[in-house]
């Protein structure tokens, strides 16, 4: 059974204001990537997670996946939980955001603490069953560089992207970035160089009911040979691949 952790509000008031405030000129409504700045700027935060804002490109993100103020989000695999930081930002405090990990994380709990935004909460759950019951529908899913780690579980994966079409509204979106492999090498190098196939990761997705609906070529790296574990570029960039799915 997922189990949801507690979390309180503190701090959220003060620094969602800026994306209350975009809510409030265009509600319902995602601004483009330039229109994400009280979102990247939020004390939500951290220095840590600005210091990856060359390479995760968080503005590029919020516009591709199509978030909005007042959205419901599911954060799969969610770490030390900075791409759910930047999402509770993003949605504002008519939205929510649920961070899920298989086990508690360490980082994440003390991310959360005793000042934990009153729209994010933090899921423990696995990875075939990862969101609770008790969810509401949801606007948008998100596994940012984590699908081929999942690949590396026990997961029926099958089983989990079911779950994931069912817990999505229609016209809701499942977005997944990832570390990109060579094209036709499946599943062969997620665990050996934490890259996985592009064509594989659609290949799973569409057959739980999903539509591809864009990519995005913003984390793409043409020098990358994808020969490395994206670790181990030596500063290099890294190749990544974008695609957005839809629920119809």
């Amino acid at each position: 059974m997922p189990i949801t952790l507690r979390s309180v509000p503190a701090l959220f008031a003060a620094c969602a204001l800026g994306a209350a405030l975009v809510a409030c000129a265009t509600p319902n409504a995602a601004p483009d990537a330039s229109g994400w700045q009280a979102a990247v700027t939020s004390p939500l935060r951290s220095d840590d997670d600005r210091k990856a804002d060359a390479k995760r490109k968080p503005a590029e993100f919020l516009n591709f996946a199509k978030v909005a103020p007042g959205q419901k989000v599911f954060d799969v695999s969610t770490g030390g939980g900075a791409t759910a930081a930047l999402l509770a930002a993003a949605v504002g405090p008519t939205g929510a955001v649920w961070a899920q990990n298989a086990k508690p994380n360490p980082k994440l709990d003390a991310r959360l603490g005793a000042s934990a935004p009153a729209n994010l909460h933090a899921v423990v759950a696995d990875f075939a069953d990862p969101i609770p019951k008790d969810t509401p529908p949801l606007d948008l899913i998100v596994i940012n560089l984590n699908y081929h780690d999942i690949v590396n579980t026990p997961t029926d994966r099958a089983a989990m992207n079911k779950r994931f079409y069912d817990a999505l509204k229609p016209g809701g979106h499942l977005v997944i970035i990832d570390n990109a492999a060579k094209a036709g090498s499946g599943l062969s190098a997620t665990r050996t160089l934490h890259r996985i196939d592009e064509d594989a990761v659609i290949d799973e997705v569409t057959r739980a009911g999903f539509k591809v609906d864009a990519k995005s070529d913003a984390w793409r790296a043409p020098s990358d040979p994808r020969e490395q574990p994206f670790f181990k570029m030596d500063g290099a960039p890294d190749d990544k691949f974008a695609v957005r799915f839809v629920k119809k």
